[in-house]
């Protein structure tokens, strides 16, 4: 199996051969916002993680603390269903998830997307681990990882993906996460993170499912 960054990196280099004007002014967006330390104010290793209580795809409020009495927490913040690098990266981990649930921990997948529009019906049957939607990306802000969409990537999504933001989260504007993994021992606590304004690349799995085993 191959890994999810060799899955992306295949991706990105689509991209540049099909669209290289694009993906040139991707690129020079991402050493900008590197440039600004953007994702700079996400949580850190050793602070304890505000708690939230968000809902899922059929509505229901799952909260953190809840969850973190059971064990770990797997915390990961994806941009929404339409996103080719966050689909790859929920099949990652769904392939993976026996691995991290045999460590003790949960899952949880977060988007900005409303409950009924992360993932399509079916796509929520085959995942087997939690779904929730921060549409007003108040979540994401509290972690740190809240991005306002450059206009150069929201023209791209409204004229060649035909994707409007403002209808996809709920009249909530171009904000989107960072991509970014938090590990939350069952203090609270952050023992582990990944967070990279780069939105083609991700943690892998077995980063995570490596820190896991050293908290075990």
């Amino acid at each position: 199996m191959k890994k999810l960054r060799e899955l992306t990196d295949a991706k990105i280099e689509s991209g540049r051969q099909n669209n290289p004007e694009f993906m040139n002014g991707v690129d020079a967006i991402i050493e900008q916002e590197k440039a600004f330390e953007k994702g700079k104010d996400a949580i850190k290793i050793g602070q304890k993680a505000p708690d939230f209580e968000l809902p899922n795809a059929e509505g229901k409020s799952i909260v953190l603390k809840s969850l973190l009495e059971k064990g770990p927490v797997v915390i990961t913040f994806y941009r929404g269903n339409w996103c080719p690098y966050c689909n790859l990266q929920l099949r990652a981990l769904q392939a993976r998830l026996d691995d991290i649930y045999t460590l003790g921990a949960t899952l949880v997948a977060i988007s900005p997307q409303v409950p009924d529009g992360s993932l399509t019906e079916d796509e929520i049957s085959k995942m087997d681990f939690i779904v929730l939607s921060d549409q007003d990306a108040k979540v994401a802000l509290q972690y740190g990882v809240a991005w306002q969409v450059p206009e150069f990537l929201a023209e791209h999504m409204r004229v060649d993906r035909k994707l409007d933001l403002e209808k996809v989260n709920n009249g909530n504007g171009n904000v989107l996460p960072i991509p970014a993994t938090f590990i939350l021992g069952q203090d609270g606590v952050v023992i582990w993170n990944y967070v990279n304004v780069d939105y083609r690349t991700r943690s892998e799995p077995e980063e995570i499912i490596e820190a896991l085993k050293n908290l075990s």
